[in-house]
């Protein structure tokens, strides 16, 4: 599956922007939900753990979801922070980085339709890892802000404008709303310079620009007030307004300007 080795490629960027960082940089807070750098890489780890686990080991799964479920009334990240073993910093990183390889070999291997228990309902392992490299994707994108670094452009970002897509139905079924139609169509400019259309040819329904501002705006990584996406239609800009791709109950972008680079 190209979406494990575009995994692996989106882990290795965020492991070059965090390997010169001392142990006290790992502590600073970020824009998402006012979580450390230390506690995104742990929730990126554990999670990278459980979708070995999936695939592998389903009884070992569901054990590591029953202690999921017990930990309900503990704050999540400390319990996050146990299943790390405790680890910080380069620690920490260094235990990270010696997992996702593993992790990426196995899906690469791994039938791609075959179906994986999760914390919601089952999915394919194509899903599932392509949920790991979303995941890691967007939450590397707060250390990037914090840092007030630019990060390189990624050929997977294909992977999520798909899945940003594929979850316009969801976006608005989330929230108990009928999904209007037409589906906007997409032409973003990728990472090699080329732009690129997604979807049907629509009239009057179009969001163009960065396929990296796309990204960052239904992951919820920006306000689409902080992008340069120019978008057309009602349907977008309802879209736009409200964009989802990940699972879980109805959350709101940030505020504008919430989530933006720092001027270092």
């Amino acid at each position: 599956m190209q979406q494990a080795e575009d995994f692996r490629n989106v882990c290795a960027d965020l492991d070059a922007l965090l390997s010169g960082l001392a142990d006290a940089e790992f502590e600073r807070t970020t824009g998402f939900k006012g979580w450390s750098v230390d506690e995104i890489l742990r929730h990126l780890h554990v999670w990278n753990r459980a979708a070995l686990l999936s695939l592998k080991d389903a009884a070992g799964f569901k054990v590591f979801m029953q202690d999921v479920t017990a930990s309900r009334g503990l704050n999540f990240r400390e319990f996050e922070k146990e299943q790390a073993g405790g680890l910080s910093g380069q620690a920490l990183l260094g235990e990270w980085r010696s997992f996702y390889p593993e992790l990426s070999d196995a899906f690469a291997a791994a039938d791609p339709k075959a179906r994986l228990p999760w914390a919601g309902p089952s999915m394919s392992a194509r899903s599932s890892i392509t949920a790991r490299l979303m995941e890691t994707w967007s939450h590397a994108q707060a250390i990037y802000d914090e840092l007030g670094k630019e990060r390189p452009p990624s050929n997977a970002l294909a992977n999520i404008v798909v899945l940003g897509m594929n979850t316009y139905g969801w976006t608005f079924a989330n929230r108990k709303l009928e999904a209007p139609e037409p589906r906007p169509q997409l032409a973003l400019t990728m990472a090699t310079g080329e732009v690129q259309t997604f979807g049907d040819d629509t009239d009057g329904e179009l969001i163009e620009g960065s396929a990296q501002e796309f990204c960052q705006v239904v992951t919820q990584c920006r306000n689409i007030a902080d992008t340069s996406l120019k978008v057309t239609g009602e349907n977008a800009t309802r879209w736009m307004a409200m964009a989802q791709c990940f699972a879980g109950p109805p959350q709101d972008p940030p505020p504008p300007g919430a989530r933006v680079k720092k001027l270092v």
